[in-house]
């Protein structure tokens, strides 16, 4: 498994408009959660692994060519924590009981380096908080964009050490304590639909006047992602990992937008 810490704005396009919102980012038909397409992943990959890797025939042979397929398989990215503005502190890494769930799921088919209990949310517009504001009449709650959320309890540990596990920097993994917040999964996915960043864009002609105006949306930085990285083949694995772990810059550039220095995620590896 590879946990995926967005270091900057991403955008995976859908590749069509949805409403006011030109380039939407990609996101799963049934739920509307944000994803990563596996075949993004695995290209992003391929490129990384062929600036360390000279050897073409390795390359071919872990990433597979256009007549045969590779040896090291990749799953689709899927969402672990979404960094949502508060009123108290920058923001809140929110996840759901069914993002956890998936991940617990995903661990059962991959390295199972962790468990905990999935949370149990009482009704809507309730959560489990660690480090709450206090209202003036002493109610604790917590507000995270236009909405006001009860709280219920605070998370478990073992979630907080699961969710740290996906994370690539030291001091990022000790923010995750104090900032964690488990909605309930209608809320987060209205948190998905309307609380990602869209930014105008815009292409001028030689007089400097505006000849395409688009609205673009995409991940916000600290957007935790994570994947599953299965084998065909244990020699090929190995030589994956071999180059996936060389030295101390562990970075890939994904999606769209690169000569803009969008697209960057610090990933680390979590094994058996």
């Amino acid at each position: 498994m590879l946990g995926l810490l967005a270091e900057t704005h991403v955008h995976v396009g859908a590749g069509r408009s949805a409403g006011v919102v030109d380039l939407p980012v990609a996101r799963e038909s049934a739920t509307g959660y944000p994803y990563i397409p596996a075949s993004g992943l695995k290209g992003a990959f391929c490129d990384a692994f062929a600036d360390a890797d000279s050897s073409p025939d390795t390359r071919y042979e872990v990433f597979g060519t256009q007549d045969q397929a590779g040896a090291v398989l990749f799953s689709d990215a899927r969402i672990a924590l979404l960094p949502i503005r508060s009123l108290s502190g920058a923001y809140r890494w929110v996840t759901s009981p069914l993002v956890l769930e998936r991940l617990l799921r995903d661990m059962d088919r991959g390295p199972r380096a962790f468990a905990f209990q999935i949370p149990t949310l009482q009704e809507q517009n309730t959560g489990l908080f660690s480090a709450i504001a206090m209202l003036a009449d002493g109610e604790n709650s917590l507000a995270l964009e236009e909405r006001v959320f009860r709280v219920q309890g605070v998370p478990d540990a073992a979630i907080v050490t699961a969710l740290t596990r996906l994370i690539a920097h030291q001091k990022t993994r000790e923010r995750v304590e104090k900032q964690l917040a488990i909605v309930s999964d209608d809320d987060f996915a209205w948190f998905c639909r309307n609380a990602l960043p869209v930014s105008a864009r815009n292409k001028l002609d030689d007089n400097k006047q505006s000849n395409n105006l688009w609205y673009e949306e995409a991940l916000p930085p600290d957007t935790l992602l994570y994947t599953l990285v299965a084998e065909r083949s244990t020699d090929a694995m190995q030589k994956f990992m071999r180059v996936l772990t060389r030295g101390d810059r562990k970075y890939v550039q994904l999606g769209g937008n690169e000569t803009l220095g969008q697209g960057w995620f610090a990933f680390s590896v979590i094994e058996e």
